[in-house]
């Protein structure tokens, strides 16, 4: 799977049921992380999922492993999915209010990945209406939910409120990484930003660009499930750039190319050859034709608007931006 997942655990008899979500998560290929609340690690020692894991447990906000970082802040921009399972109406309750009192809260708000929730409890109070009414705040906060399963409770009912299995949860995150993800399995090539040619040795020209542009579409790229290879995020030598390019080239043979670095126009500049690679470019001179030109009245970068396919797209939103341009590049190799 090569993700990484964020697991937060809190305290009910189905914590069982997450230390084999861990194994299961392992065995697919993800890196896994466990927080623990104060209640779960009533239920189960930290050690059972460190071995499971092959990584330190968290639970206690200013127990800091790294100085290096604040683990609650670097644990949400760690993951690629955040998972809590089992999912009490306590912590449910704390996360639709805002409240952030622990490892797991804390680290819940401070995260932007999508965060599913597996809520695990008695029948009766999972129909609670307070209940319900923090689910139904959460979902219109973005949060998606892995519902429970119907069955007998430990509590000694029968009903709906059953952590689901480990299994189905683990085919749950699988499915949701490859599934829609046109690029999975591919090799794209990113290059963004400035680059120079020397004049001589003191003075050089170079080009005007921040690579914000190509940073977004690689983000982009990575989202829809390729290897993305960045090139030239600082101004670069030309000649350097291009022999990175060629490079990667000779390493990926089916490769598809975003040429999003702004290349000097003067007489002694390289010229990058394109031909038989799919790629995309943004008015640079180059040696063959290109799958899709964006057109754009200035640099890509400084640029308002761009015209892709006669169709005219704001780049003011460089995220929107990407998703736009990869469907028509997608649309585009379909053709």
């Amino acid at each position: 799977m090569n993700k990484n997942i964020l697991l937060c655990v809190s305290g009910g008899i189905a914590v069982y049921k997450a230390v084999a979500l861990v194994s299961k998560l392992s065995q697919a290929g993800a890196r896994v992380k466990v927080i623990m609340t104060a209640s779960a690690r009533q239920f189960v020692n930290p050690l059972s999922f460190q071995v499971m894991s092959k990584n330190d447990v968290y639970f206690d906000t200013f127990d800091e492993k790294d100085s290096n970082v604040i683990a609650h802040i670097d644990l949400a921009d760690w993951a690629d999915l955040i998972l809590v399972a089992p999912a009490t109406a306590n912590v449910i309750g704390k996360l639709a209010n805002g409240i952030a009192d622990d490892m797991v809260t804390t680290t819940l708000l401070a995260t932007t990945v999508p965060v599913w929730i597996a809520p695990a409890m008695n029948v009766h109070m999972y129909d609670h209406p307070a209940v319900k009414r923090n689910l139904a705040q959460l979902a219109t906060d973005g949060y998606q939910f892995i519902e429970p399963s119907e069955g007998f409770l430990a509590c000694g009912y029968v009903g709906k409120g059953r952590l689901e299995e480990p299994e189905k949860i683990t085919a749950l995150v699988q499915q949701y990484f490859f599934a829609s993800k046109p690029l999975a399995g591919r090799t794209v090539l990113v290059t963004a930003g400035a680059s120079y040619v020397p004049l001589d040795n003191q003075h050089v020209i170079s080009t005007k660009a921040n690579g914000k542009v190509g940073q977004a579409l690689a983000r982009e790229a990575q989202a829809l499930g390729a290897h993305v290879i960045l090139l030239g995020e600082e101004a670069t030598n030309a000649d350097d750039l291009i022999t990175q390019v060629e490079n990667v080239k000779k390493q990926y043979a089916q490769l598809l190319f975003i040429h999003a670095a702004n290349i000097p126009t003067i007489e002694s500049a390289p010229t990058l050859s394109i031909a038989g690679t799919e790629a995309v470019t943004f008015g640079q001179k180059v040696l063959g034709n290109p799958l899709l030109q964006v057109i754009a009245d200035e640099w890509i970068d400084y640029s308002q608007t761009a015209t892709i396919n006669g169709q005219i797209v704001n780049i003011s939103d460089t995220t929107q931006f990407a998703k736009v341009l990869w469907q028509h590049i997608l649309q585009g190799e379909s053709q």
